[in-house]
């Protein structure tokens, strides 16, 4: 019998080069390519069709779910779901099976490639009889958006980005940017802050060397834990962190872990750190997943960001004018249409645990 040809679709560098060694053991399988989110993935489709595609559901760009719905509108063929949203009841898994996935996985959150080793069998048995089924056509749907979106740290690019319909999860990642008179407002946010509060990433403009003491300012005074972000630093709860200054950092994702690259880069909107750079980056990467905040500042730095993250789902919040040291930077997200929410500095704190 001819081999099963399988592709792999998930964004976790790790699930992809694990998953891939676990059906290359496998006689009846052939690996024929991995992606890291669909719309890699439906270019390769173009080249060579899989016989099952093994699908993660949180991805940057589009999530599983949307891809799966837009695979069984056009050409339907079976697909196993292998994500750590999909425990057994979840509306997830229910959503999966009724888009059509043949078959459902469920990865744990931490320990994922042992896991992948000890469960070889299941996982491939599950790919091969996924295989023999015949998905039926289920949607009629639009084609798939073809013009991949653009990103870039370093500049930002006119336009608007497309997103998929990232799904909210149960982490949340709270972005803020703030410029002149931002110090103080954050220091008033932060202190309002539990110290279980969802992970936080924030930009102010502030020179190199200064952003070190002032997150360690904040850390003595505050009940959660401040730093300055260093590369790679994961995004966790109770912690806060600042981009240094004379750097960009953004908010980046492998699986279910949110983590920050700090990079150097051209200047955007005269600024590095840049808001914007964080807040598109978070919109990329996090969709729904975030609480986007724009602060007292100076000119437009953030506005568009904040606006390509409410179209990519996120809740998105304004300091108002009259507490604003310069209400430059949220009134120019306001006049864009970027805000669901414009509140004064005191009641910031408490939205931000609402809507997390």
């Amino acid at each position: 019998m001819p081999k099963v040809k399988v592709l792999v679709v998930d964004d976790s560098a790790v699930v992809r080069q694990t998953l891939s060694e676990v059906i290359k053991t496998d006689g009846r399988l052939e690996l024929i390519g991995i992606a890291s989110d669909p719309y890699i993935a439906a270019r390769k489709m173009l080249k060579e069709a899989p016989d099952v595609i093994t699908l993660d559901v949180e991805m940057p760009r589009m999530d599983g779910l949307t891809f799966l719905k837009r695979i069984m509108s056009q050409h339907p063929l079976p697909v196993v779901i292998i994500s750590s949203l999909t425990e057994k009841g979840t509306e997830t898994a229910m959503k999966a099976l009724e888009y059509g996935a043949v078959e459902i996985i469920t990865k744990p959150k931490m320990g994922t490639k042992e896991f992948f080793e000890e469960s070889r069998i299941r996982i491939c048995d599950a790919i091969f009889a996924a295989a023999h089924t015949r998905p039926k056509k289920k949607f009629t749907l639009p084609p798939v958006i073809k013009v991949e979106p653009r990103y870039s740290a370093d500049v930002v690019i006119p336009g608007k980005t497309r997103h998929g319909s990232m799904l909210k999860t149960t982490e949340k990642v709270v972005v803020i940017g703030a410029s002149t008179g931002g110090t103080e407002a954050l220091l008033h946010v932060l202190q309002g802050l539990p110290h279980d509060c969802p992970g936080i990433v924030i930009v102010q403009h502030m020179p190199e060397e200064f952003t070190r003491s002032f997150a360690k300012r904040l850390d003595d005074i505050c009940d959660i834990s401040v730093k300055e972000a260093q590369n790679n630093d994961t995004v966790i709860r109770g912690r806060a962190l600042i981009a240094p200054g004379n750097k960009h950092t953004l908010l980046k994702r492998s699986g279910a872990r949110y983590y920050v690259e700090v990079t150097d880069g051209q200047l955007v909107n005269r600024h590095r750190p840049s808001v914007d750079v964080l807040f598109r980056s978070a919109a990329y990467c996090g969709g729904a997943n975030v609480v986007g905040i724009i602060m007292t500042g100076m000119g437009n730095d953030g506005a568009r960001g904040l606006l390509e993250m409410k179209e990519a789902g996120a809740y998105t919040i304004a300091q108002d004018e009259k507490s604003c040291v310069v209400f430059g930077m949220p009134h120019e997200a306001i006049k864009l249409g970027a805000v669901d929410k414009t509140v004064s500095l005191e009641h910031i704190a408490a939205l931000i645990m609402k809507k997390t």
